[in-house]
């Protein structure tokens, strides 16, 4: 028998995500990755600017999850099953799959949440130091409705434990590339 395996949801997981709240202590929301929007890998996406329909060279920056003692991240909870986790780590391209078991209070099983990868941290970092960094408006309001979803205190909650400023947002439409 398996042991019931969980993911912990805290941006746009936790609007994909049917389950219950939870909170992940000693973190904070930060926009820590990022995907280079110049470059086509097969089965993922790319973006083009609303107002014109040109691929901007940028790196689209996505949230990520930092150690902070003095906070605690809010999101969903989920119990996944093997093939859901196998299609979560290919969607999560940017991000690696840790173990948060024991972190999240009064929960039976493995807990997993996605954190940035090296490679994805990089990206964003040398990103923002050459300024081509962005975030994506539909991606920042689907994260927030997502929140909104859960009730307003959950919306406050995510606002709070999260660190949104300092990148420009762009009205960016997503493109979805076949498998």
């Amino acid at each position: 028998m398996s042991r019931r395996q969980l993911v912990f949801g805290y941006g746009s997981l936790a609007g994909d995500l049917d389950g219950t709240l939870a909170q992940l202590p000693g973190r904070r929301r930060v926009w820590g990755v990022a995907m280079d929007n110049s470059a086509d890998l097969p089965g993922y996406k790319h973006y083009l600017l609303r107002a014109d329909g040109s691929r901007p060279r940028i790196y689209v920056a996505f949230l990520d999850l930092v150690q902070d003692a003095t906070s605690a991240v809010n999101g969903v909870l989920r119990p996944v099953g093997e093939n859901v986790l196998r299609e979560l780590d290919r969607r999560e391209r940017n991000y690696d799959r840790v173990d948060v078991t024991g972190a999240i209070e009064g929960v039976t099983g493995r807990v997993w949440t996605y954190v940035g990868s090296a490679d994805g941290r990089a990206r964003l970092r040398d990103a923002r130091e050459r300024g081509r960094a962005a975030i994506s408006r539909d991606y920042l309001a689907d994260v927030r409705a997502g929140f909104a979803a859960l009730g307003p205190e959950q919306l406050a909650a995510f606002e709070s434990s999260s660190e949104l400023g300092g990148l420009p947002v762009c009205d960016l439409e997503r493109v979805s590339h076949a498998a």
